[in-house]
């Protein structure tokens, strides 16, 4: 039975997005593709948050950290140093240019529209790799507390994003990210203040992570230690990974960043160069609010998750768990926990009973006992678990409910808008058809936009096959960091760079690192294969570099762009000394 608080949250905040929409609706292309060009600073920066934090940072973020400890890591200093590098070098400048989107920075700034296409393209792809992630998380969510199946949760998602996205465009899925940035962040401190205080007696989570746990002198950290590798499970502190796997993910994610469509578009927003570094400090502060709570979390987790499910007895029978769970507590047996059992309906906890004893055994490869691993816990359901691992009361499990979709939502919404955006603006009307009439503008606008999210939609439900939320999110920031930040980067601090350039940088970006993901991941490729020891999650790394020599020996033989092209990008990097084109 769906408990009623998650009803209540989830009927009230999606409530609250729908009002938003209504009353900030688009009645311009300019509303609907940068918001007028007029939100404030500290707005912007909170929408900016909620932008960023998506399913990946929400849900499968901690989840990562809870199981693969320092290894996890990666995914957290790639994405807030990613978010700095973004906020530094590129924002401000890219919005002196004063365009509505990427595709369109790049068209103007290398003259060209094969290149404006491309950049489209590269854009979609991007876009949709990441979608496919958000919409997962919106399945695991709906799938895992309102009762209802995968799909039918993808199809829910579906028709708030289409509601407020198509009628407010970015307008009004700005203001309605403000609310989703409110819901995301409380929903993720408070349980982590609860949980907290029960395993460390602490109310900040960021201390008890490296405090001492409740009751004893030992250091949280420590304990975690011993308590996984008494399993046989590396230390939670160390990595199996390599030095340079390592390096290249987390490079991956920060660069992939810094050339992120949906992320880039909301400093268009802003009324300046000046505004946009000012609300890329408040969206600093607002990112670290949560992620400087996720390796608590997720330590907590990894914690919370091993005392309960290891060692109990396991219960077929779901109809009949209390009288069952009472005779085996009668017993001296620790029970398999309610919550796991909800939780395995979803099909994303599975007990395998390898010896027959029906007793759950969770193991490592390293387990002195012999005993092999019988549980297989999807990481994407860590942050949403987490609150009935710790019997937290009902209120704060709905409230997690709400906060891992509005995470999810926000950041569909901003890539739908890319995608909308990339389709009207830059293929329609500055490449096709540039005599259309802005009402029809407006009209294409929408219509991409919906069928943008039946796609998402169709990408949720096949990414059921495909790995949790963050790698999924991690092969985008790859194809992001190969193929548009080259071309973004160069474009802005040299003059020199050239269409043909630009359009040779993009193409092998995203062809070389598209064909080794795709390969690796799903064309059968092996680990011990992989180029230099870097895993799909950190190729894009390396192919920006590869991307960046080709853009630059091509612009070198080829002529240089037009001195107004370089005349302009001299006078951008100088705020304020240009308005816009």
């Amino acid at each position: 039975m769906v408990d009623p608080w998650t009803i209540f949250w989830v009927v009230t905040t999606f409530g609250l997005y729908i009002f938003i929409a209504i009353r900030a609706r688009a009645g311009s292309t300019e509303d609907f593709y940068v918001a007028g060009h007029d939100v404030h600073p500290v707005i912007n920066g909170m929408a900016t948050g909620a932008d960023w934090m998506s399913a990946a940072s929400f849900l499968s973020m901690a989840g990562l950290i809870a199981f693969l400890g320092y290894g996890g890591s990666v995914y957290l200093m790639g994405w807030t140093g990613g978010y700095v590098l973004l906020a530094l070098l590129l924002a401000p400048y890219l919005r002196e240019f004063g365009k509505f989107t990427v595709p369109d920075f790049v068209g103007d700034r290398y003259y060209s529209k094969l290149a404006r296409v491309i950049a489209v393209v590269c854009a979609l792809f991007v876009s949709f790799t990441y979608i496919a992630g958000q919409m997962k998380g919106v399945g695991v969510a709906f799938s895992g507390f309102l009762g209802v199946s995968f799909n039918t949760g993808i199809l829910i998602g579906m028709a708030i994003v289409f509601f407020y996205a198509v009628l407010g465009g970015m307008k009004g899925i700005t203001y309605t990210q403000v609310a989703q940035y409110v819901v995301l962040i409380f929903a993720y401190t408070v349980p982590a203040i609860f949980i907290s205080l029960t395993i460390t007696g602490n109310p900040i989570p960021q201390l008890g992570f490296i405090g001492n746990a409740a009751g004893t002198d030992v250091g949280m950290l420590e304990k975690l230690n011993k308590v996984v590798t008494d399993l046989g499970f590396l230390e939670y502190t160390s990595t199996d990974k390599s030095k340079l796997d390592v390096l290249c993910i987390t490079a991956a994610l920060m660069f992939g960043t810094a050339g992120l469509p949906h992320v880039i578009i909301r400093f268009f927003t802003v009324g300046s160069a000046r505004a946009a570094r000012k609300s890329a400090g408040w969206a600093l502060l607002f990112i670290a609010l949560l992620y400087t709570v996720a390796p608590a979390v997720g330590a907590f987790a990894r914690m919370n998750f091993v005392d309960t499910v290891n060692e109990a007895t396991y219960i077929a029978d779901a109809e009949n768990y209390e009288e069952r769970a009472a005779e085996i507590l009668l017993d001296g047996g620790k029970p398999v926990p309610e919550w796991y059992k909800s939780w395995e309906k979803t099909g994303l906890l599975a007990y395998e009973d390898l010896n027959g004893d029906g007793i759950m055994q969770y193991r490592g490869p390293n387990a002195p006992d012999g005993l092999a691993n019988e549980v297989t816990p999807s990481r994407d359901i860590f942050v949403l678990a987490n609150p009935q691992i710790a019997n937290l009361p009902n209120w704060v499990i709905g409230l997690v409910v709400a906060g891992g979709l509005a995470a999810a939502l926000s950041t569909a919404a901003g890539l739908l808008m890319v995608i909308s955006s990339a389709v009207s603006h830059d293929l329609l009307k500055r490449t096709f058809r540039p005599d259309m009439s802005e009402k029809s503008e407006m009209l294409a606008a929408r219509i991409a936009a919906a069928f943008a999210v039946f796609l998402a939609g169709l990408l949720g439900i096949f990414a059921t096959q495909l790995p949790f939320v963050a790698q999924v999110v991690a092969f985008a920031f790859g194809l992001a960091a190969a193929s548009l930040f080259p071309i973004i980067f160069l474009g802005i601090f040299w003059k020199r760079m050239n269409k043909e350039g630009a359009i040779a940088a993009m193409l092998t970006g995203l062809i070389t690192t598209f064909s080794y993901i795709y390969y690796f991941k799903f064309g059968g490729g092996a680990a011990d294969s992989w180029l230099f020891g870097v895993s799909p999650e950190g190729i894009g790394f390396v192919f920006m570099w590869l991307a960046i020599g080709v853009g630059i020996a091509v612009s070198l033989v080829t002529p240089p762009p037009p001195k107004a092209i370089q005349d302009l990008v001299q006078d951008i990097r100088i705020p304020g000394n240009r308005g816009a084109l």
